[in-house]
């Protein structure tokens, strides 16, 4: 069997995080059929370059080849979509049980549709402009992650993150939800969850 790779732990910025080599019937046997408190994540996961087949069950949204603003030129790419945009979103699967978290984040000039197969998902966003209260990390590798957890925030290590102004909402199967350059985001599987996301460059 073909074998993948699993994010092991709750979230990338534990202590404990690490990967490993599963099939896809050891992970979902191991941590979707059996009660495990460590979690297993098949994120980021390239699937339709893998399995070029796949492509076939995938809609691209129209909206993926937006390189401006949203609302003024949706209409263009609607009417000007061809095989050059389709090539350069790059689609990646989110797999895991309930529980699994991607922490607060920002996807550098990478606009994001982020499409809900099955499963619910909590999301909070932050706008690029709140960027100076979310205090992130100072290495280059993670240099796009906030060090806050927003599950527990320690308001006496990050006072300035009570000036932040967000969003939050729950995305639900059949749902998309458009994730603009530099906008923070953090994302928790409230159940099993199957996601695609669709990356593209935006040029200013």
């Amino acid at each position: 069997y073909r074998l993948i790779p699993i994010e092991i732990g709750t979230k990338y910025t534990d202590d404990n995080w690490g990967q490993k080599l599963l099939t896809i019937n050891q992970f979902i046997d191991k941590y979707f059929r059996l009660t495990n408190n460590i979690k297993g994540y098949l994120a980021q996961y390239e699937i339709f370059s893998q399995i070029p087949e796949l492509q076939n069950d995938i809609c691209i949204p129209d909206y993926c080849t937006v390189t401006g603003d949203l609302y003024t030129e949706v209409n263009d790419v609607i009417h000007n979509y061809d095989d050059n945009n389709m090539n350069s979103i790059e689609m990646n699967i989110w797999f895991g049980p309930n529980g699994t978290i991607s922490p607060l984040h920002h996807d550098n000039d990478r606009a994001n549709l982020l499409t809900q197969i099955n499963g619910f998902k909590y999301v909070i966003l932050y706008p690029a402009s709140q960027t100076d209260y979310l205090y992130a990390y100072h290495e280059d590798m993670l240099c796009n992650t906030s060090r806050i957890d927003l599950d527990n925030v320690d308001f006496n290590e990050f006072p300035e993150f009570s000036k932040a102004h967000g969003f939050h909402g729950i995305l639900s199967p059949g749902e998309m939800l458009y994730i603009p350059p530099r906008c923070w985001h953090y994302v928790r599987s409230l159940s099993a969850s199957f996601s695609v996301n669709f990356w593209w460059i935006f040029h200013r």
